[in-house]
């Protein structure tokens, strides 16, 4: 039995389970209380596990938000980009330098923040082009840097950064290591501890499956140590609802420094449980086979991807229209086949589609999904071969 009813294979928001929403449904309760506490406790023993990071305990009083590895998780009640600027504004003072290489809309958001809070030199690649390693290692070098900041995994240009590389040069320069992992965490390998990530950000709606406009952040030991110093040194940025003092002093206790986003948080945990269940690293298998299948096929069909080989992303494809196609499908696509891809931003606006592979997305979905984009292909006079699809994701 294939998959019924609407296909919706957008790189998030990602559909909800129903245990989620359910999760959501929950009446009222107060912030302070010993409810929202347990609450907490429960979303960040799923978030560490998220992050992939050591365990932690559930239960409220045993610093549910710690680990042996050294990190904290700090749940951000806004979108993965306030806790970018939470991490960011917190970290750096008006005067320190910062490298922040980009190759998609989204690393550009990374360097547009660092602009509000630091000196920043950022290096714009083309849209889905890999980085110069050389270049970033020759500007590391130079020991004029703080931190090298990335999106880790591009959702525009669907382009995975080589953060393993990355890290190690990090590393050699004493440079810290900063990643935007909102389209990552929970989808892709990410290692916050084997790269000596300083700080990881992640937003609920993504890879996890979680609701919009709920985020976290992982930070380590010399993250906390730097964001005292600085604080304590007089020269800091100016930062209230987003400032991480105020949260560290809340964390042990299992409370937020401000109303919390409450039910939110609720669905969250409900979605992360989801994934311990499923298994981290088989949630990354599961996008990586969805992914991969995605893009064997429609390789064969012809069509062109963006993003260069060897680091396509396994959350999102990006697939050029062919000559003649422009977002006219993708609408089409929504109305007649209930399915629903999304578009390019920026420069490449009409010019490209975007298929997600992340979240809970299965198997089936992702097969019927692909059968309707061809047939909508075909409907508007784009000739395609025939191709067993269900093949490519067996």
């Amino acid at each position: 039995m294939g998959h019924q009813g609407d296909c919706f294979l957008v790189p998030g928001p990602v559909r909800m389970s129903e245990a989620c929403l359910q999760a959501m449904a929950t009446p009222a309760i107060t912030a302070r209380g010993t409810e929202f506490r347990d609450v907490m406790a429960d979303l960040n023993s799923g978030l560490r596990t998220a992050f992939n990071l050591t365990p932690s305990s559930r239960e409220r009083g045993t610093e549910s938000w710690s680990g042996e590895d050294g990190y904290k998780v700090i749940a951000v009640s806004g979108s993965g980009t306030a806790a970018m600027e939470m991490v960011i504004a917190n970290r750096f003072r008006p005067n320190d330098r910062v490298l922040v290489p980009t190759n998609g809309k989204f690393g550009e958001r990374v360097a547009d923040i660092c602009k509000q809070y630091c000196q920043i030199k950022h290096i714009a690649y083309e849209w889905g082009r890999s980085f110069d390693l050389m270049e970033l290692e020759e500007q590391l070098g130079r020991g004029t840097f703080e931190a090298l900041l990335i999106c880790h995994n591009e959702t525009s240009s669907g382009i995975t950064q080589d953060a393993a590389a990355l890290a190690q040069m990090c590393q050699e320069y004493n440079v810290a290591f900063i990643l935007d992992g909102i389209t990552s965490v929970g989808g892709l390998p990410v290692h916050p501890a084997l790269w000596n990530a300083e700080a990881v950000v992640m937003g609920a709606q993504k890879c996890t499956a979680g609701p919009s406009g709920i985020a976290a952040i992982a930070i380590n030991e010399h993250f906390v140590e730097r964001v005292h110093t600085i604080r304590q040194q007089g020269d800091s940025n100016p930062v209230y609802y987003l400032d991480l003092v105020s949260a560290i002093k809340k964390g042990d206790d299992d409370q937020t420094p401000w109303t919390p986003a409450i039910n939110l948080a609720m669905g969250w945990a409900a979605s992360l449980r989801e994934l311990e269940d499923e298994g981290l690293e088989n949630r990354w298998n599961r996008c990586a086979h969805l992914a991969s299948g995605v893009r064997a096929l429609f390789s064969d069909l012809g069509f062109m991807l963006l993003a260069d080989g060897g680091q396509q992303s396994d959350t999102v494809t990006a697939i050029m229209y062919p000559e003649g196609i422009d977002d006219s499908w993708r609408n089409k696509l929504k109305r007649d086949y209930q399915t629903q891809v999304i578009g390019a931003q920026d420069h490449l606006k009409g010019k490209m589609f975007r298929i997600g592979s992340m979240g809970t997305t299965s198997v089936e979905e992702m097969i019927e999904g692909c059968k309707r984009m061809i047939d909508c292909f075909r409907e508007m006079g784009h000739e395609l071969p025939n191709v067993d699809v269900a093949s490519y994701f067996a």
